[in-house]
């Protein structure tokens, strides 16, 4: 099945609204069951089963933030952060097996106690159509600056 400009450009759009807007269970239905939620660490094309990931997250790992999320569980979130990212510069290509490749820029805004955060990079969208849907198979988000000293990453990237 053929995934048109818009389809894939609404689900990024909303991906990165819902995240935003601390929608938890809404993005967490946006994942397959066969997921990873991945951010490497000081380069961008690490083998995370070797090296260490800032996140490295299965299904089961991506559901267990987003209730530490929901059950006010993730200290370093209280109170929690308000959000707003900017994602532009969408590309995409269909490839094998109802699979497509998405890539994004961002920029996120982020404060939270007074201090605010700029966060930017690049993020790598492995989507697939299922039966509701597109669904996000793997996120891979490159950091701008995944090779510095980062505070804590509680929220959703």
């Amino acid at each position: 099945m053929t995934v048109t400009r818009r389809e894939v450009e609404d689900f990024v759009y909303l991906e990165a609204r819902l995240a935003d807007e601390h929608c938890y269970d809404d993005w967490l239905s946006l994942w397959t069951d066969d997921a990873t939620y991945w951010v490497p660490a000081n380069r961008d094309d690490i083998d995370p089963t070797q090296e260490v990931s800032i996140i490295y997250d299965d299904r089961q790992l991506i559901g267990d933030r987003v209730d530490r999320l929901k059950q006010g569980l993730a200290f370093a979130q209280d109170p929690e952060s308000r959000m707003r990212r900017i994602v532009s510069n969408i590309e995409f290509e269909e490839g094998e097996n109802g699979e497509t490749r998405v890539y994004s820029n961002f920029v996120l805004f982020e404060i939270r106690r007074h201090i605010q955060n700029l966060w930017a990079g690049r993020t790598m969208y492995m989507l697939r159509q299922e039966n509701e849907g597109l669904k996000m198979a793997l996120k891979k988000v490159m950091l701008v600056n995944n090779d510095e000293e980062l505070p804590a990453l509680e929220f959703l990237l």
